[in-house]
């Protein structure tokens, strides 16, 4: 057998009805964590207990702003519900000339794409035609100014590239420059290298001993 529908009404046990608020109030804040993570709304819940304590919970748009957000809501509402009739009267007569408005709008454009011309006559054609060959004169005419300013600035860049080689050509040369008078003065202060023998200058070449090998033996003469 299954349990009965129970009854809501006031505690009267003061100790029990405290025990109750506290599971039901953690309950609730739970399950107002739950809907937010799990359905990514924005959850405010306020609670106060009977002695005036508060307990609130949020979601990371703070309470703040979910509190101005529904202020907003409410002021619009409550100022759409109280609107007079002929207010209201006004707002759907301005309703239906925008949306007649959207509609022809819309056909002009179909026109324009070439789709439903049949319900067009012939002068209404010829008012297209007009339209579209002034629209292609406006288009030809933006077209040709912007390939003129293409062509303007990619002249404008050959030119500030021109100068820019040539800075760098000019800046090589005096480089190449400093280098060949490095070189020179490096080759002008360098001292004279001596090819012979450094002892050369100790003994005369005619008093240095020869000998003579003859058929007597070794000799050795001066």
């Amino acid at each position: 057998m299954g349990r009965g529908r129970v009854q809501l009404k006031r505690i009267e046990n003061k100790i029990n009805r405290q025990v109750t608020f506290s599971k039901r109030r953690s309950g609730l804040l739970k399950k107002a964590h739950e809907i937010s993570v799990l359905c990514d709304a924005e959850v405010a819940l306020i609670i106060f207990s009977t002695k005036g304590k508060l307990y609130e919970y949020a979601t990371d748009s703070s309470m703040e702003k979910i509190l101005e957000r529904y202020e907003r809501y409410s002021y619009a509402e409550k100022a759409l519900v109280s609107a007079d009739p002929e207010s209201q009267g006004n707002w759907c007569h301005e309703y239906s000339k925008l949306k007649a408005r959207v509609e022809a709008i819309q056909k002009s454009q179909r026109h324009l794409m070439g789709e439903q011309l049949e319900s067009l006559n012939l002068k209404e054609l010829q008012q297209l035609e007009q339209q579209l060959e002034s629209s292609l004169k406006h288009i030809r005419s933006r077209k040709s100014q912007l390939l003129l300013d293409s062509i303007s600035e990619l002249k404008r860049k050959e030119k500030s590239l021109q100068e820019h080689n040539k800075a760098l050509e000019k800046e090589l040369m005096e480089k190449q420059k400093a280098l060949t008078q490095q070189q020179h003065w490096e080759q002008q202060t360098q001292p004279p290298t001596n090819s012979s023998s450094p002892l050369s200058f100790l003994l005369p070449t005619d008093s240095l001993p020869t000998l003579n090998i003859g058929r007597q033996g070794l000799e050795l003469r001066k």
